[in-house]
Parts: structure tokens; C-alpha cells; sequence
């Protein structure tokens, strides 16, 4: 392999929280990256469902918590520094009392942070890869505390637990903002279209969204699918190859096991990088 693999393409990098550190990895290869800020994470604009799930939940009245993201973790516990900070002893005696259920390998890194680990981890990183975990296992008059990724209420998981007896109570600790003016995701979009680019990559399901919701109110998503079709389309892992996919858009290369920038990187690299 070439020092500089990649040297010559142009990848456009939607917004991850280690934005920096992919845009590092590919440009150490040779590449020219183009950000693309699609989407960032902000707190719940209102904190008090968030600080009423808490107090739900050091109460000891959960049983399971199913945790869909790390940021999500995470958010909670900077809702309770902000907010409430007494809360947080509880939180972490009632967090290591409860059964946990994680969805993927960031939810599981957040719990080790915390001296923490899963007692139940998803053997596929998606909503149906919990419902497979937890389907053999008697949950009925369970309380289940689901942490939600943004706003999306994941419903197929509340109806799998509730029809398993369960008692459902979600939180959401944070959603998603809009980071980028539309001039720029048309201007990206504009960019798809022509060719002008080699390849993108999606670190999440809601840079996909943002996307296609941009093209369709400026009637481009034809345009934009086109493009697509003719570059190297990259997911990180299989919720964002789901969420391409049901938008009629074919993923070119995503990780095989391990779903983190590196390994993403990597594919890139064989999929695009000179030998």
C-alpha cells in the first residue's frame, strides 16, 4: 500500500462527535475531505421530563435499562451535573443494581466509563438485535427504562416489550439540532449530483435524514439519488446502512464487526485507496 492511499479523492464527511478525528485519519491517507455538518447533538430543550425519569429511576423502580446510545448515557449524567447533582449517587448505585441492556459497543464503552458493563449486549447493534436478545427471557411486570436515541420513540421496541408484559418508561436526554444553513447541504447535494466527490460517509441515521429531508423541500432528492448512485456510499454500521437503504439507497462498504471510524476508515482505504 501507498503511504498516501487515498491521495486524489475527495470524501465528504457528515458530522460525527469525533468529527476531527476521521477527517484526521483521511487526510493522513492522502484524501480531501469536505465537512459536512449536517446534524449536531443538543441537550432536551426542556430539562424536567429528563430530571422526572431520573428520579423515576433512582427509585428504585427499574428493573431494566435498555440503553440505545452512549451520547445518550452521557447526557444524563451531564443533565444531573447541571441540574440536580445529588441525583447522581443514586443514579449510579440504581444503574449498577439494574439488568442492562445495551444496543452496541458505544453504549457499552459509556457503562465502562463508569466501571460498568453490560449484562445483556445486543449480538447485532439495532432495535431488532435487542428484541432477539431479550425475546427467550420472561419479562412480564418488569419495569424497562429505554433510553431513546433523539426524539425517535422506537416504537417497534416499546410494542415488542409491552406485548411482553413489560412496564415502559423512555427518556430522551437529548435530540438532534440542525448544524448547517441548507445553502451548505444543497451545496453538498450539488456537489453528489456532478460527481464531484469520490465518496460519503454516514456516522448516523440522522445525517441521512437531514440529507434527504434537504433535497426533497429543495427538489433535488432525484438528483441527489442519482449522484449517489455513482459514488462510494460508507455507513459506520448497520443502523445507518438500515436507514439508507429504506430510502432506496445501495451502501457500498460499511465495517464487518467492529463499527468505529477506524475500521470505517479502513474499508474506505481498500475500497478506494491505490494499491
Amino acid at each position: 500500500m501507498t503511504e498516501q492511499p487515498l491521495e486524489g479523492r475527495t470524501i465528504a464527511v457528515a458530522e460525527s462527535r469525533e468529527l476531527d478525528v476521521f477527517v484526521a485519519m483521511l487526510e493522513r491517507r492522502g484524501a480531501r475531505v469536505l465537512r459536512c455538518p449536517l446534524v449536531g447533538i443538543v441537550d432536551a430543550p426542556e430539562p424536567a421530563p429528563v430530571l422526572e425519569w431520573i428520579a423515576w429511576f433512582n427509585s428504585g423502580a427499574c428493573d431494566d435499562f435498555i440503553v440505545l446510545t452512549g451520547e445518550g448515557l452521557r447526557r444524563l449524567l451531564s443533565c444531573i451535573e447541571r441540574h440536580a447533582p445529588a441525583l447522581r449517587s443514586d443514579f449510579l448505585g440504581e444503574l449498577a443494581r439494574v439488568r442492562k441492556v445495551t444496543r452496541g459497543p458505544k453504549p457499552a464503552r459509556a457503562l465502562r466509563e463508569l466501571g460498568l458493563k453490560p449484562d445483556i449486549a445486543a449480538a447485532e447493534p439495532t432495535t431488532q438485535g435487542i428484541i432477539k436478545a431479550l425475546r427467550e427471557l420472561d419479562l412480564g411486570g418488569r419495569a424497562a427504562g429505554v433510553q431513546l436515541y433523539g426524539s425517535e420513540p422506537n416504537l417497534p421496541l416499546t410494542g415488542f416489550l409491552e406485548q411482553a408484559g413489560a412496564r415502559v418508561r423512555t427518556v430522551a436526554p437529548y435530540v438532534y439540532a440542525d448544524a448547517a444553513q441548507d445553502a451548505e447541504v444543497i451545496e453538498l447535494i450539488g456537489r453528489i449530483a456532478a460527481r464531484a466527490v469520490d465518496a460519503i460517509a454516514f456516522t448516523s441515521r440522522a445525517q441521512v435524514e437531514r440529507l434527504l429531508g434537504v433535497a426533497a423541500a429543495a427538489g433535488q432528492t432525484e438528483s441527489l439519488k442519482a449522484g449517489l448512485a455513482w459514488i462510494c456510499v460508507a455507513a459506520v454500521g448497520p443502523v445507518v446502512g438500515e436507514a439508507l437503504r429504506a430510502q432506496g439507497i445501495r451502501v457500498d462498504l460499511m465495517p464487518l464487526e467492529s463499527y468505529f471510524l477506524k475500521p470505517l476508515t479502513s474499508r474506505l482505504v481498500e475500497a478506494l485507496g491505490k494499491a
